[in-house]
């Protein structure tokens, strides 16, 4: 499992990078719809995903209750390439074979009391991943909506196609 999660994470790492790069530097602040989160808090959150993996094998849970979610301050898309780089290189530390034996272990989101979670690690590396692809296509409209080029994902998109 570990060495597919390693895969994975580098087959999506390169969709990410090409995504998060054609970010404009002038448009952090924007957002499609006030519940919508702007594109600086989304863009931080699709860079630092990988970390969630780390977080994940490292530890045994994630209390939003004594570690409140502090997100870095990115303002633009240099700085937002490199924080992703950094990140990412954070979670390939743990999937090395190692940890293999770590993946069937609960692991607990919770805010205190309340219990969001609770999961085999293996499943929260998997939506972890998850996450990146969701949130991802989620900018990849934000950039629509502004009417930046999309790159291709799994194949080439209407603006990589000339359609």
């Amino acid at each position: 499992m570990i060495q597919m999660f390693l895969k994975e994470l580098e087959q999506e790492a390169l969709i990410s990078r090409k995504m998060l790069s054609r970010i404009p530097d002038d448009k952090y602040d924007w957002r499609p719809h006030p519940k919508s989160m702007n594109i600086r808090s989304l863009a931080t959150h699709i860079a630092e995903l990988p970390t969630w993996i780390t977080m994940t094998l490292t530890t045994d849970e994630l209390d939003f209750a004594s570690n409140p979610y502090k997100p870095l301050e990115i303002n633009n898309t240099t700085e937002l390439m490199a924080y992703f780089e950094k990140c990412l290189a954070d979670g390939r530390t743990q999937l090395v074979d190692e940890n293999e034996k770590h993946l069937n272990e609960n692991w607990t989101l919770r805010e205190g009391d309340a219990i969001y979670s609770v999961s085999p690690k293996m499943d929260v590396i998997r939506m972890t991943l998850n996450q990146i692809v969701h949130h991802r296509a989620q900018l990849g409209v934000f950039l629509r909506l502004l009417d930046v080029p999309i790159p291709g994902s799994y194949g080439p998109s209407a603006d990589d196609a000339g359609f």
